[in-house]
């Protein structure tokens, strides 16, 4: 198992590939192949972390950490995955809930796993020189990030965000941290903090600060992505013999492509459908089969709104143009339809959802009888609403209960420095 760049030949091994976070020809790293995996090895685990393991092997099988695994998953992927059924008589639909981690957010998940697998990586290795994690968040990613890494011997954690561009607590706990954590303000939006990350890898001058990516381009944060998708699909198909189906809220597509990592193992999935926001670069390719980037449009669903998803690079590896805008199964959901699909769930069936999840549910409920009944759809529910508090409280005339993990991180003072979207600026902080 080697991990190759998408737009070269470039063969590297899963440690380069993780604190390298993009190729040095600028592509990303993807696996050199998807291993196949027989559903009888993974019928008899009930406990998501053994899943997860015996998941995640082949694809250490060259680590020096592969006899550490164990100790990575257990220690990073300790929190519940909840696939929760919602009674909807004849039709079977699910809801998947990824925000029972430590910032409430399914990119929990994929930040803990990386911080942990790094850890081990150094350790393993006799590597004690300083690491800089660059990260550019819309949201929810950046917390994630912060927490993980938050007072890791060995690590510095640079996180930028869109002035103004997240909620209230979402911008909390991207500030809160202090000690190794730097947090910047950036004037501008999602895709400026992600042009700024990039240009820095390519500077000469950052060499010495060993940059390493958290984002969703870092393989390390994908792969641990992939395993709830197994995970809640293999839960599913044990009791009913039946594939489950993903609608997937979806920003920057990684999580969307983990879920293409799982189905192509061989785990029971079906369809898997994107929800976005008023951002529809995805949708538009689809429809054309020209991808064109946009400047963002700012929503309610803030952790979606990104006009040019990184991971898109993964899916153009794949497929070619053609075939990926046939692959690809995508709708649009609007700010009044965010607003009207959290007003109707709480009232028609008493659930509290985000923004993000609030997608997911419209799409469901806007498709035909015919594609629900005898069909079993998860919609993924990305983060906990209490992140969400300012624009959902209102809606539903409710106050949501902030749960404990969230509660003391709001608890916590909090500082960041203010930016223009400019490079030297943000290299003058790092260096």
């Amino acid at each position: 198992m080697h991990f190759v760049s998408t737009k070269s030949n470039l063969q590297v091994s899963i440690e380069e590939a993780i604190f390298g976070g993009t190729a040095p020809d600028g592509g990303l790293y993807v696996p050199s192949l998807i291993p196949e995996i027989d559903l009888d090895d993974f019928k008899t685990m009930d406990n998501y972390q053994e899943f997860s393991i015996q998941f995640l092997s082949p694809f250490f099988v060259n680590s020096i950490i592969k006899d550490n695994l164990e100790n990575i998953v257990n220690e990073s992927l300790n929190f519940d995955v909840i696939q929760s059924d919602i009674d909807t008589g004849k039709q079977s639909l699910s809801m998947l809930e990824l925000f029972h981690g430590p910032t409430a957010a399914f990119k929990d998940f994929g930040a803990r796993f990386l911080s942990s697998t790094m850890k081990a990586i150094n350790q393993e290795s006799g590597n004690h020189k300083m690491n800089t994690i660059l990260v550019a968040t819309s949201g929810d990613t950046g917390g994630a990030v912060a927490s993980a890494f938050h007072n890791q011997p060995g690590f510095d954690v640079v996180v930028l965000f869109p002035k103004g561009r997240v909620s209230p607590r979402q911008q909390h706990q991207l500030t809160c941290w202090g000690d190794n954590v730097t947090s910047i303000a950036v004037e501008g939006e999602f895709d400026d903090c992600q042009h700024l990350v990039k240009a820095a890898f390519n500077e000469d001058q950052m060499i010495d600060q060993n940059l390493c990516s958290a984002n969703s381009i870092n393989i390390g944060r994908l792969l641990p992505q992939a395993t709830y998708y197994a995970w809640s699909s293999m839960q599913y198909f044990k009791k009913h013999s039946k594939e489950t189906n993903y609608i997937i809220p979806t920003g920057n597509l990684g999580n969307a492509f983990a879920c293409f990592i799982a189905k192509k193992m061989g785990f029971p999935i079906g369809k898997i459908v994107f929800s976005t926001n008023s951002n529809k670069t995805i949708i538009d390719f689809i429809e054309s089969s020209v991808w064109e980037p946009r400047n963002t449009i700012p929503t309610l669903a803030s952790a979606m709104d990104v006009g040019n998803p990184s991971n898109m690079e993964r899916f153009f590896h794949s497929y070619d143009s053609q075939s990926l805008a046939q692959s690809l199964e995508a709708y649009s959901v609007n700010d009044q339809q965010i607003k009207e699909q959290i007003k109707k769930e709480y009232g028609n069936h008493q659930i509290i959802c985000c923004p993000h999840t609030a997608t997911a549910f419209s799409v469901y409920r806007d498709f035909p009888d015919d594609t629900k009944d005898n069909n079993h759809w998860s919609l993924v529910s990305t983060a906990h609403p209490a992140k969400f508090e300012n624009i959902v409280e209102p809606i539903i005339d409710e106050v949501i209960k902030v749960p404990n993990s969230l509660s003391r991180l709001l608890k916590l003072d909090s500082s960041f420095i203010s930016i223009e979207p400019r490079l030297e600026k943000l290299m003058d902080i790092i260096l």
